[in-house]
């Protein structure tokens, strides 16, 4: 337990509720998932489920029907051309990527992991006994990574390259052409690249991108997915694992013995989710999109305060340098703190994603609750001097 540490977002989520429960107006960006009710067609499955009796033991790693609706779903969306036994459906994407780490890293193993970064990474490389390999992206060029980057941190000992785009926090978006630079050095080297395609339906400028597309990439690509995001599941708890079939097999058994299967009934309405209508991924992005112009509009009009425009996902990740020394808040974490006692406004330290300048603000919520938690942080700011 003392490699870990715990999650941060997970802090300020159950922060800002016992202020809500003790009567306190917060204002909470801090949620890392859609505002958005989970889709009636989905719902509606899932109460069909429970009609029907479906809530017994499934095969550990899904049932059939869903792991065949999972790789149409990444064919018709990126083009690629997984087997069912290549998939595992797990308990949300986070035991995913715990799954694959334990399958595949052993201690000292060395895995690349570009700054910021989603803050479970790191945890579940130390609770795997490697090592964590972290690489500075260029926020002057908006986050920028580049094969060149990865390439001058490779040793021998590297194992794996973790690659999250759009980004958790950052909402960065890797162009495919430098993803396929990439792509091509691990497989030239023979190490793992693992794609964390949680917000992969959220992009603004870009259509969808796997790199699990690519020639060959079946080989050294194991792909993280979700479907808590993209049709405003969170809480259903249903991830998908795509790997090479070795792979997968060793992901299943360890789940065989730590949470057997998902649950049955979140099983069912995740084929309906996958197999069902798309239109609430596109309300959803039209509505990101309109909050993220909204959110760097207003944020720029805030002293001391910077921020690049995110490409993907729903997060903007600014840089409070010019804010940071006033009043003697030194670090992020100090800030975040403050904020929600002083102005209940709760926002995640960058310190939890690698960085110390910065916070992460969530705008999957309202217009309205956008606007009143900026605004207090507009005021609080200008407070300090």
């Amino acid at each position: 337990m003392a490699t870990i540490t715990v999650s941060s977002t997970m802090k300020v989520a159950a922060d800002a509720d016992r202020m809500r429960r003790e009567g306190i107006d917060v204002v909470d960006f801090g949620a890392g998932e859609p505002d958005f009710p989970t889709p009636d067609n989905i719902k509606q499955a899932a109460i069909d489920a429970i009609n029907k009796n479906f809530t017994k033991y499934t095969p550990a790693g899904g049932t059939q029907d869903l792991k065949q609706a999972i790789v149409d779903r990444h064919r018709i969306d990126y083009g690629t051309n997984y087997t069912a036994a290549e998939t595992v459906v797990s308990v949300g994407g986070k035991h995913v990527c715990f799954n694959a780490m334990q399958a595949v890293i052993n201690p000292g193993d060395e895995v690349i992991i570009p700054v910021p970064y989603w803050v479970t990474y790191k945890d579940v490389v130390n609770y795997a006994y490697g090592k964590c390999v972290f690489v500075e992206t260029n926020e002057a060029d908006g986050f920028n990574l580049t094969a060149a980057m990865i390439e001058k941190a490779l040793t021998p000992k590297t194992k794996m390259v973790l690659i999250n785009s759009p980004s958790n926090p950052s909402g960065a978006v890797l162009p495919n052409s430098e993803f396929i630079k990439i792509f091509e050095l691990t497989k030239e080297r023979g190490i793992w690249l693992m794609t964390d395609e949680c917000y992969c339906r959220f992009l603004y400028d870009a259509e969808p991108f796997s790199i699990a597309a690519q020639p060959g990439a079946k080989e050294n690509v194991i792909v993280a997915g979700s479907l808590s995001k993209t049709y405003s599941m969170t809480g259903w708890r249903i991830g998908f694992a795509l790997a090479p079939a070795p792979v997968a097999s060793a992901m299943m058994k360890l789940q065989s013995h730590s949470t057997s299967n998902p649950t049955s009934i979140a099983q069912k309405a995740s084929v309906e989710a996958l197999r069902g209508p798309q239109d609430s991924v596109t309300t959803m992005l039209a509505a990101f999109r309109e909050r993220r112009d909204f959110v760097v509009n207003r944020m720029r009009q805030i002293p001391g305060v910077s921020l690049q425009v995110p490409q993907g996902a729903f997060y903007v990740y600014p840089n409070l340098s010019g804010v940071l020394g006033r009043a003697g808040i030194n670090t992020p974490m100090q800030f975040c703190e403050k904020l929600l006692t002083d102005a209940h406004v709760a926002v995640v330290p960058g310190e939890a994603f690698g960085t110390d300048k910065h916070v992460r603000i969530s705008y999957a919520t309202s217009m309205h609750e956008l606007e009143r938690g900026l605004d207090r942080m507009h005021k609080y700011i200008e407070s300090l001097g």
